[in-house]
């Protein structure tokens, strides 16, 4: 796939994750999904993976070579203080929104040539904006399908 047709897809991504996210009722937040969280825990986790990506998209496109730190998802999601178990959304899918919108913004940007950017990522190793990409247009659609299916 090319950066151009990349792009539309993680624009595609956001837009069903959102219209997935719509569809819920207030009493469908905290049923139980497959997979262990309920659909507001998955909003926080999403909300949390994308304030990831943000720093790790222009890290690799201003910082080459630069240490991509991963972090504990299940760790953050089972925290009391973050709350991802009783959370309003709202300020997480402001989040969500926000920065696929700004890094929609930079990739509209970039070169094909820069999608080889790389970092090495603290779990996996070499880390590429194609990498990213490719990631960042799967992760919030993996989500949308989880929170679209029925409870358990």
């Amino acid at each position: 796939m090319n950066l151009i047709e990349s792009i539309a897809e993680y624009e595609r991504a956001t837009e069903a994750f959102l219209r997935s996210v719509s569809k819920l009722s207030d009493s469908d937040l905290d049923q139980a999904k497959p997979g262990g969280w309920n659909a507001r825990q998955v909003i926080h986790h999403v909300a949390d993976s994308e304030a990831q990506s943000y720093a790790r998209l222009r890290r690799l496109i201003a910082e080459p070579g630069t240490m991509i730190q991963g972090y504990d998802e299940a760790a953050w999601g089972e925290n009391p203080t973050l709350g991802y178990a009783e959370r309003p959304i709202k300020s997480s899918l402001d989040v969500f929104t926000s920065v696929r919108a700004a890094s929609l913004e930079i990739l509209q940007r970039i070169s094909e040539d820069q999608l080889n950017n790389s970092g090495v990522h603290s779990e996996s190793g070499e880390y590429t904006i194609r990498t990213w990409l490719e990631t960042y247009i799967k992760h919030p659609l993996e989500h949308a399908e989880q929170i679209s299916r029925e409870p358990h």
